[in-house]
């Protein structure tokens, strides 16, 4: 058992890191404060190569491990979490096309993720089907060969950015999931209508709600198959949401660390902050439960690379992970007083921009619900 990364992955750690220093912490509160990246950054991530993580190299990509790709997000993350966004969805996207496109569909799709030409988005909640995705609504109805989508998608990160959606359209009468079809295409014209919201956190995000009205696509734009898309957006989910999970815990620790450096300075009663039990206790159980918490967040991501069942830590580090950042981010701001609730500082926005780890991809109800189907068998579950 070895729990230390490889000299290549603490070089990856290292580039990545000072990235972050140049580039991306230095506009995070301007980002957050003005509701969009700064001009040029997505263009210097895909520079960087954080587009094309999980990408086989025969299509621009690096073709990194799991584990490699959670070391490239952690580092990202502990900068600005909402700049993940784009290369969380890049990879989540490529995988799911590249396990279930034909080669002239990869060749056609995956290059121009790679480079960042195309900024993709995960088109499948609505306003009433959020957790229910199986129930989804937006409809593909037929036209010709191929179809027209029509109605709408909400809370769709990076949907104002988007260049192109893997969306989620109900093909067929049948029930539930097995008339889904999961289509690629293009997010621009006159058929889609962008709509911006307004959010507690990842401002810079572009959370959108997108309108279809008759956006036309062809059977070449089908992934997969009719009916099946359901099933492969699932698939993909296991191996993000243990990316999300490093992802929450290493922008929480970021406050945590805040919060240890302010208690090394920090007097009170005429001796350092630190020496009171309870301001460091606090902050010690959060540093044990963040540290585990990425454990089980790199377990999944080594038995993914491993070609050995995932599906349960993935899912253990997706609720669990987000909740111990949140509550530990919290702690961290209480520590520092005002200097933390003063948004002169990133705590605040770190504290925010955590919550969403909790909604993103999946609740942790539904995740428990995945993790005890699981451990109990379907029949015994609920």
């Amino acid at each position: 058992m070895d729990f230390l990364f490889s000299a290549e992955q603490e070089a990856l750690a290292a580039k990545v890191r000072a990235f972050v220093a140049d580039r991306l912490a230095p506009a995070a509160d301007q980002a957050d404060r003005e509701g969009r990246f700064p001009p040029g950054l997505l263009a210097d991530m895909a520079a960087e190569g954080y587009f094309g993580l999980r990408i086989a190299a025969r299509y621009g990509g690096m073709a990194l491990s799991a584990v490699s790709t959670g070391v490239v997000l952690e580092e990202l993350a502990r900068g600005d979490i909402t700049a993940c966004y784009p290369v969380l969805n890049a990879a989540l996207i490529g995988g799911v096309l590249d396990l279930n496109c034909d080669d002239d569909q990869k060749a056609r799709w995956l290059p121009e993720i790679a480079r960042g030409d195309a900024v993709v988005a995960l088109c499948m909640t609505e306003r009433d089907h959020g957790t229910d995705a199986a129930g989804l609504e937006l409809r593909a109805e037929p036209d010709g060969d191929g179809w027209r989508l029509t109605g709408e998608k909400t809370s769709i990160m990076l949907g104002g950015y988007a260049t192109h959606g893997l969306v989620f359209a109900r093909t067929g009468p049948e029930p539930r999931s097995r008339g889904v079809t999961a289509f690629y295409t293009p997010l621009t014209g006159e058929h889609v209508t962008r709509t911006v919201l307004r959010d507690l956190g990842s401002r810079a995000g572009g959370r959108a709600t997108l309108a279809f009205d008759g956006l036309p696509v062809g059977p070449g734009q089908v992934i997969g198959g009719t009916g099946l898309g359901f099933v492969q957006g699932m698939r993909g989910f296991d191996y993000s949401r243990a990316l999300i999970g490093v992802m929450a815990v290493a922008a929480a620790s970021a406050s945590v660390e805040d919060a240890f450096a302010h208690c090394r300075t920090r007097e009170a009663f005429g001796q350092s902050l630190g020496r009171f039990q309870g301001v460091s206790f606090p902050l010690v159980e959060h540093a044990t439960y963040l540290h585990a918490a990425r454990l089980l967040a790199y377990e999944a991501l080594w038995r993914n690379d491993a070609g050995l069942p995932h599906r349960v830590p993935s899912n253990m580090a997706k609720w669990w992970g987000p909740k111990a950042s949140v509550e530990a981010a919290h702690q961290a701001l209480l520590t520092l007083g005002h200097f933390g609730w003063s948004e002169d500082r990133p705590l605040a926005r770190r504290l925010r921009d955590v919550i969403g780890t909790q909604l993103g991809d999946g609740t942790a109800g539904a995740t428990k619900l995945v993790i005890a189907r699981e451990l109990l068998g379907r029949e015994y579950a609920p």
